[in-house]
């Protein structure tokens, strides 16, 4: 490679002439070139890429010099964009909670200047009509739960004993000729005591679990909603209050900057109030709606179901039962497994 290399040079060097006008000859010139490349060596700090044949243009020389200082100023681009990205989300973590402080210590202001009567709040009078009546409502069907409930469980103790009842009066039938006609009337008739009490027990159980959903799912997240669109009403006035403070204030070149922020910030609070204002009329709408359908098919069926049972019309319970599509449990279904009471 070295001789193919020489012989390209010496074929596209030109014919060196000395100071006196003469020609040298290509030996002696080659020679040289040798010579010194023996002597010399080649400079690796200096080395150079040539870009096509020896002789181009010096355009096609890029020293290596260059590449290296390329390198190592990428190197040193990509540790300081490394270092800069922990020290972004500490900025912005550090923004956050400034923010949040500000935003607390101006909601704490408002709530006690209102708590004290100092400060004015914006008031809805139909929409905080209709939230009060939801939360006396929620109030007055978590009762009916809890009474629902405790009747339930008073119920299923009772066809427990009828059940156990019945089974004893069997069993002395049996172990009792003199009284076997007796024993087995009665062990007859807590035994169907005991289907009905199931039928019954049934309905009680589909009623509590519609009332639990209605009010411990449904009203909870329309409470929820509201719960968040009370924040947002004193968030709200809050930075009301802050621009009308600022606004009666002097006017001067730092005042006026801290006033267009404050109405950056008021409409900001103000749009979102307005949007869970509306989130919270829409959900007492449909909750209401809801609300009355449920409430009249439970109502229905609880009625139904103990006139038929007290009545001791065992088809017009079966009826109820199938009419509102009330699914019972096999007896034991309740019970935990082995593995749950661990």
């Amino acid at each position: 490679m070295m001789a193919d290399g020489i012989m390209s040079k010496a074929a596209t060097m030109e014919i060196p002439i000395n100071s006196n006008g003469e020609t040298l000859a290509e030996d002696d010139s080659l020679e040289q070139d040798l010579q010194q490349v023996m002597v010399s060596g080649p400079n690796l700090n200096e080395t150079s890429i040539v870009s096509g044949g020896y002789g181009g243009p010096a355009g096609g020389i890029i020293p290596t010099s260059s590449i290296k200082g390329s390198l190592h100023h990428s190197a040193s681009n990509t540790s300081m964009s490394s270092e800069e990205v922990p020290r972004g989300v500490a900025v912005e973590k550090l923004d956050t909670v400034k923010q949040w402080s500000i935003n607390t210590y101006k909601c704490t202001k408002q709530m006690l200047s209102e708590r004290f009567g100092k400060g004015s709040r914006t008031v809805d009078l139909e929409l905080e009509a209709q939230i009060d009546v939801l939360r006396d409502t929620k109030s007055k069907y978590e009762n009916i739960l809890s009474l629902a409930s405790a009747l339930s469980s008073h119920f299923q103790n009772m066809v427990q004993t009828q059940q156990a009842l019945g089974d004893t009066f069997a069993d002395l039938s049996q172990k009792s000729p003199e009284l076997q006609d007796e024993f087995g009337f009665n062990a007859e008739t807590q035994k169907l005591l005991c289907k009905n009490g199931e039928g019954l027990l049934g309905a009680i159980t589909f009623f509590v679990s519609s009332i639990n959903t209605l009010v411990n799912k449904t009203m909870e997240d329309t409470l929820m909603t509201i719960k968040l669109y009370e924040n947002a009403r004193l968030e709200f006035d809050a930075y009301r209050a802050d621009l009308e403070e600022l606004s009666l204030g002097p006017r001067d070149s730092a005042t006026m900057v801290r006033i267009e922020v404050a109405q950056q910030q008021y409409h900001i609070h103000r749009d979102k109030y307005e949007r869970l204002r509306s989130d919270v009329s829409i959900k007492l709408k449909f909750l209401d709606e809801n609300k009355v359908k449920v409430m009249h098919k439970q109502l229905l069926l609880f009625h139904n179901a103990i006139s038929a049972y007290f009545a001791g019309n065992q088809q017009q319970l079966e009826q109820t039962l199938r009419q509102f599509n009330v699914k019972l449990k096999p007896p034991g279904s309740e019970k935990p497994s082995w593995l749950e009471e661990q």
